[in-house]
């Protein structure tokens, strides 16, 4: 599966941060054991993986596109960085970001 998260930077250890924010985009993939690949991204056009999830850190950035794409869209509870994200992600402890437009 794969997770896309706008972080603060190109490294494993960046946290999610605000869309307009973003350094970067992280597609994470992932698996039940974990994170299985980091790749980043400068232009989020250029990913053509499926992706399971899109997680941002406030529900009240700038998510429409996505709701648009039909991708779910989860927010943290806290800031994190990938690796939380995807245990967050696992064990269903992100919130879902009601559909608006």
């Amino acid at each position: 599966m794969f997770i896309l998260i706008p972080v603060d930077a190109k490294e494993r250890d960046a946290h999610v941060t605000m869309i307009a924010d973003a350094k970067s985009w992280a597609l994470v993939e992932a698996d039940g054991g974990g994170v299985v690949d980091v790749t980043f991204y400068d232009d989020r056009e250029a990913i053509e993986e499926f992706i399971e999830a899109v997680v941002v850190r406030d529900k009240n950035d700038e998510v429409a596109p996505f709701f648009e794409e039909s991708i779910p869209v989860l927010e943290t509870p806290a800031p994190m960085d990938i690796d939380d994200i995807v245990e967050a992600f696992m064990f269903r402890e992100l919130y879902e970001v009601p559909i608006r437009f």
